[in-house]
This record gives structure tokens, sequence and C-alpha cells, in this order.
């Protein structure tokens, strides 16, 4: 959200540059992203009071990685409980070494969950001793957090009288092939999308106006679908966000100190252990007032 903001800041500064309008093609694509921008931030705001669905995946670093992976698991299951929230998980991909994580993806349930936890998407990284290590070598390791809105199936659309219109004409074909001299064949039209269902295979004109609607219903459900499909994937991270070096957003240092510090908003504590138990409020506020 705070890089939506940002590239919104850039893009109507220059709108209020005096040359702005004398190259066309610019200014159409500016205004072309700007209102691209403001749905998403639109869209995150609309999800904000409901479920998430967060997905950890190791990164750089091997065994302490995917360690990190489980330690990260851990912290929000601990967050979420501290919340009276509910964890689930819907998918984990164990490392057998380790005993962490390679991937987990799991649901949290409360009020309000997904406009807490949204800010937390990004890498995170952790410096510690390795419990892998034989010599006890200090090692730096990457794990990355997803954190989208959990999206609803539609178990019903509700299609209003004003946004359909209903043509009848005469049928044809086997089922109207003795009523042809009647108005009996439907085509009911969704006018807010434009979306046409045209049946004649049923002998009344009630008949077909039902299967109409009923296959209005399912085009429209389908339509829903595919649009919270879209929607979900503006919002997952991009290929190119890769957990490693110079991409977290906070850090974790055991050795040779203990220090927890997000590097957005510049909020530290050396109560690591704390932190990782799910005392992370005051990070999540910080981020907030951004």
């Amino acid at each position: 959200m705070k890089d939506i903001r940002k590239k919104l800041d850039e893009l109507e500064g220059e709108m209020q540059k005096p040359e702005f309008w004398e190259d066309k093609e610019r200014a159409r694509e500016v205004l072309k992203e700007i209102s691209s921008l403001k749905e998403q931030q639109k869209a995150k705001h609309k999800y904000d009071k409901g479920d998430a669905v967060l997905t950890i995946l190791s990164g750089a670093g091997g065994d302490d990685a995917e360690d990190w992976a489980r330690i990260l698991f851990e912290m929000y299951s601990g967050f979420a409980e501290k919340k009276g929230w509910e964890t689930r998980i819907l998918h984990q991909h164990k490392a057998p070494d380790s005993g962490g994580f390679k991937n987990i993806t799991f649901k949290v349930k409360g009020k309000g969950v997904y406009g807490v936890l949204k800010n937390e998407s990004g890498v995170h990284r952790l410096v510690r001793i390795s419990p892998f290590s034989a010599k006890k070598l200090r090692h730096t390791s990457f794990a990355m957090l997803e954190v989208i809105p959990k999206f609803v199936e539609p178990k019903e659309i509700e299609i209003s009288e004003n946004d359909i219109r209903i043509d009848f004409m005469r049928a044809s074909g086997p089922g109207g092939q003795n009523v042809n001299k009647r108005e009996t064949a439907v085509r009911v039209v969704h006018l807010p999308t434009n979306i046409s269902v045209h049946v004649d295979s049923e002998r009344s004109q009630q008949q077909n106006k039902e299967q109409a609607m009923e296959i209005l219903n399912a085009r429209l459900y389908k339509r829903k679908l595919e649009e919270q499909k879209k929607e979900e994937e503006k919002m997952k991270l991009g290929k190119t966000v890769e957990a490693e070096w110079g991409h977290q957003i906070r850090s974790y240092v055991f050795h040779p100190y203990k220090l927890v510090k997000d590097h957005r908003t510049g909020v530290e504590t050396s109560d690591v252990e704390a932190v990782l138990k799910g005392e992370i409020d005051e990070f999540i506020e910080a981020e907030k007032k951004l």
C-alpha cells in the first residue's frame, strides 16, 4: 500500500508540471496508471475487515532459511492467538533435514485480520549463530511472507430487475416447432455487463425464462470469480521480489547483539524473543502511520 501511495504521489506530481499536457501520449499513459493504482488502493481497503491467507517461503540460507520459515509461522500464529483469531494450515511443504518449511500457507480468521496484517508482506531477515553449523558460525537467512485477503466464493448472485431486459420472440427448433406462432423464446440481457442469454428449447415462455435466468446467474457467478482472481493476482508479491539481500523489510538479529528493526519505519526493539512469540503490535501500528 505504501508503494502505491508513493507512486501515486510521483505521478500526480508529474501532472502538476506546466508541460505535462504537451506530450499527449505520455499524459494518457500517466492518467491510465493513476486510475489503475487508485483501483488497487480501493481494493486493499475493501477487504480490510475480512480474513487473510498467509504464505511463507524460505529463501536464501538453506537449512537456516527453512527453519526461519518455521519460526515466522510460529510468530504469526502466536500473534493471531493473542488477538483471539483462528489459524488453520492450508498447505505445507516440510523440509526433512531442518525440520522447518520450504513453504507453508495458512488462513487466519477473525475480525479485521487482513487490514492488520497486509503490510507484513515482504522479506524478513534473520541473523544468528546457526544451529546447523558444527563450527557455530553466524548465519544470515531469509524468508518471504505474502499476505492476501481470503476471497469468499459468491454463493448467490443478486440481479436487480432494473439491470435486466427481457425480449420475447418466436421460438424455433424442436422445442418450438409446434408453437411457432407464439412468442415462447426468451432472450435475457444483463445491462451492466451486456451478457446475453437466449433460450427457446422449452414449450412455454415461463420455462424458457427460468432457464435463461439460471444460465445468466451461472455466467455472472463465473465472471465474479474471474474478477476476484484478478484482484488476488494484483495483491500477490511480484516474481521480481526475491527472498535475499537488499529486499528485507525487517531484520531479526541474535548475534553479535539482539535487535529487531523494521527498515521501513525505523522502529526497533532488543527483545527479540518476545517478538518471535508474537509481540509485533508496535511494528504493525508504526507501519499504519506511514
